[in-house]
């Protein structure tokens, strides 16, 4: 259910500054939101699976908390990351 190395490092090349960059708050919500999708199929397909629904509320709150930290901090930058992830908000 984790993330491969592969699918990680494009992330990582996608968004980050480098390809070392792991720490920026664009990498990290990246890689929480593709977290998100992955325990999203997962509860769909096992929906009595009480700890992957305990760990997408987890995750899905770190995510929150990154994504108003990223609002603070950088308005528009914020704004064209969310368009281009394809998050609500």
């Amino acid at each position: 259910m984790a993330l491969t190395k592969e699918t990680t490092s494009s992330t990582i090349k996608k968004y980050g500054a480098s390809e070392k960059d792991t720490g920026s708050v664009k990498v990290q919500i990246a890689l929480l939101t593709q977290r998100v999708q992955q325990l999203t199929d997962h509860v769909k397909t096992f929906p009595k699976d009480a700890c992957a629904k305990r760990s997408l509320l987890k995750v899905v709150g770190q995510r929150r908390k990154m994504l108003k930290y990223f609002e603070r901090t950088d308005l528009e930058g914020y704004r064209a990351f969310i368009k281009e992830l394809g998050l609500r908000k």
